[in-house]
């Protein structure tokens, strides 16, 4: 159940990044749903990847600097997945990085607000 709550608050996310960030664009709404998945399925399996490769390759300082690694690793997720569907268009790499903060951002509330309810 809670893979599922997770999906459906990151779709949420998806879907208000896109009509906040003017270079990130959805072709409607349910393209929130495909595209959060897509995007959960591309950090479930090359998430910890990035990150293992990233702090090997700055002798530990993407470690040090987990948060601002984590941004980077999921913006270059959100072009993977800008790249395998046609649902999402994202219009260049900062935009990626605006949309990975707003999008953290609008998860963590959201999930924070869910718990603090059930």
């Amino acid at each position: 159940m809670s893979i599922v709550i997770s999906w459906l608050i990151l779709s949420l996310a998806v879907w208000i990044t896109a009509v906040v960030l003017p270079g990130f664009h959805l072709k409607n709404v349910k393209s929130a749903l495909l595209v959060a998945a897509i995007f959960g399925v591309l950090n479930f399996f090359l998430g910890w990847l990035f990150f293992a490769v990233f702090t090997v390759a700055t002798l530990g300082l993407a470690w040090v600097f987990a948060f601002l690694t984590r941004v980077l690793i999921n913006a270059i997720l959100l072009k993977l997945t800008d790249a395998v569907t046609d649902h999402l268009k994202i219009d260049g790499f900062g935009w990626a990085v605006a949309g990975a903060l707003m999008m953290s951002a609008i998860g963590t509330i959201a999930q924070w607000l869910f718990m603090s309810t059930v």
